[in-house]
């Protein structure tokens, strides 16, 4: 397992009520088997895609009514210094630095917009045993109503470098680290398409080898479609609600059509 570079997606985790229907609904359309949970951890049980731990699901606080979703956990040397960067830039700490015992440091909080992600300070616990494979994660996006207040945000507590996508149907960036200026994140603004009482998110993608195959199966057992399946230069996808209210998307990576789409930097 390789260590992740500051900033770079490591890890994704779910908070659900119903643990086992989760476990149903995932292993269904992702295809996830789902190791022992951890009792001295809340119950914090490990997804794996071929034997390869590619996420996590656990039941919500006693006394917490949080609405399930997905949280992104960014790599970082350093949780603690993280979090104070993440106040520095106008964000919010929802969960300070803690330790997990040997496994490593996490923390949560909220970019000024209101979208949720983690950090991951890893010790055991490197994070994605896979990625970008089917089963596995393989992207994700900030959706925010204010693209200024994320971009202003993001690069202040991440070593991030941004490009802006250039089509003139949307406003989205792309967010780079490393020499070779390496995309991990995507920021795309909230048009009026979305329901007026959602709040900025991160959107995760996870890989299959059938998208249309990965929304029937969603939809079968109790998923919401909200989009697509959509054909596009980064392969074929579609956004998704589960059961019990967690939103991803899907993406066959394997089946693109039309060609990569121009960046500029900044």
């Amino acid at each position: 397992m390789t260590e992740f570079p500051e900033g770079a997606p490591c890890w994704v985790d779910a908070m659900f009520t119903d643990l086992e229907g989760a476990k149903q609904f995932y292993g269904d359309v992702l295809g996830w088997t789902f190791g022992e949970s951890a009792s001295e951890y809340g119950n914090y049980t490990q997804a794996y895609s071929d034997g390869k731990a590619v996420a996590a699901v656990v039941p919500p606080m006693p006394g917490s009514d949080e609405q399930s979703a997905w949280c992104l956990y960014l790599a970082s040397p350093d949780a603690a210094a993280t979090a104070e960067k993440v106040r520095a830039a106008g964000g919010e700490i929802l969960v300070e630095p803690m330790r997990v015992g040997d496994f490593g440091s996490m923390a949560l909080a909220k970019e000024p917009t209101g979208a949720v992600f983690g950090a991951w300070e890893s010790g055991e616990h490197k994070g994605f045993d896979k990625q970008g494979e089917p089963g596995a994660y393989a992207w994700a996006e900030f959706f925010t109503r204010d693209p200024a207040g994320t971009d202003a945000f993001l690069p202040k507590v991440f070593p991030y470098e941004t490009q802006t996508m250039v089509d003139d149907q949307i406003d989205f960036k792309v967010y780079s680290i490393g020499d070779k200026k390496r995309p991990v994140l995507g920021r795309m603004k909230m048009g009026e398409d979305f329901p007026p009482d959602m709040t900025s998110y991160v959107n995760v993608y996870f890989a299959v080898t059938d998208c249309d195959g990965a929304v029937k199966k969603a939809v079968d057992h109790g998923g919401k479609l909200q989009f697509g399946p959509m054909d596009t230069p980064f392969g074929r996808f579609a956004a998704l609600t589960d059961p019990q209210g967690a939103n991803f998307s899907v993406i066959d990576m394997a089946r693109t059509e039309g060609e990569m789409p121009k960046l500029t930097d900044g």
